[in-house]
């Protein structure tokens, strides 16, 4: 008996850009929930959907109360945003709210693909985290606190360690500045402290710092960790 297939919401007002995301979508075997206004959406919430659209730019509830909401009912189901070109702002606020990654109009459907494999990946990771983690050549045992590049262990500082530790927990996904000064320390709110770190975390695991693989930077936002294998 085949699985059944995955169902995701799409909130956007625009028809054409649903028609786009019903038709890219249903080929690679979603099933899609569509909803032009935030009011339609709270309403097939109650159809469970496995991963949430959402468009920052509604007619009746603002983008980021709608997404207040949704978490308010479903503090786990994955959301990726899609906002408009420059909005850096609305971005980080919305993933400040919970969203799970976000997308900049026009996208292509192999990006918007990737991010929502990455998104349900991670909820997957959640609820049953994975001991080791691997991207490439980088391993890191999360139990027994041992980072590799290859076979060469890496040492890491406490603080560089539980940087990278919040990363491989979050992999795939964007982090704002604000959600990993608020993990790492309690008072700090400059991101220099931050910058510091993944600079230094960079020289430690990367091939080349200046051109990072695994530790990216999202300009204005803050860092996402590629995602596993």
């Amino acid at each position: 008996m085949s699985a059944a297939p995955i169902k995701v919401l799409v909130i956007d007002d625009e028809p054409p850009i649903r028609k786009l995301l019903r038709m890219g979508l249903s080929t690679q075997g979603y099933e899609i929930l569509e909803a032009s206004n935030g009011k339609i959406a709270l309403e097939l919430l109650a159809q469970d959907p496995a991963l949430i659209i959402l468009d920052l730019g509604l007619p009746d509830i603002q983008g980021h109360e709608l997404l207040r909401m949704i978490r308010g009912r479903n503090d786990s189901v994955p959301v990726v945003v899609l906002s408009s070109r420059g909005d850096e702002a609305g971005k980080v606020q919305a993933l400040d709210l919970g969203a799970d990654d976000y997308l900049t109009k026009p996208f292509g459907m192999d990006e918007l693909l990737a991010r929502m494999r990455a998104a349900l990946r991670h909820q997957l990771q959640v609820h049953g985290e994975r001991p080791v983690f691997r991207s490439g050549d980088l391993s890191v045992d999360l139990v027994r606190r041992i980072v590799k590049v290859g076979d060469k262990d890496v040492k890491l500082s406490p603080k560089e360690y539980e940087l990278l530790r919040v990363l491989v927990q979050h992999a795939g996904k964007v982090l704002t500045h604000r959600f990993l000064l608020k993990e790492l320390w309690d008072e700090l709110t400059d991101a220099q402290y931050l910058r510091v770190y993944v600079r230094q975390l960079r020289q430690k695991i990367e091939a080349d710092p200046e051109r990072p693989q695994f530790v990216l930077t999202e300009t204005g936002i803050g860092y996402r960790l590629r995602a596993g294998d």
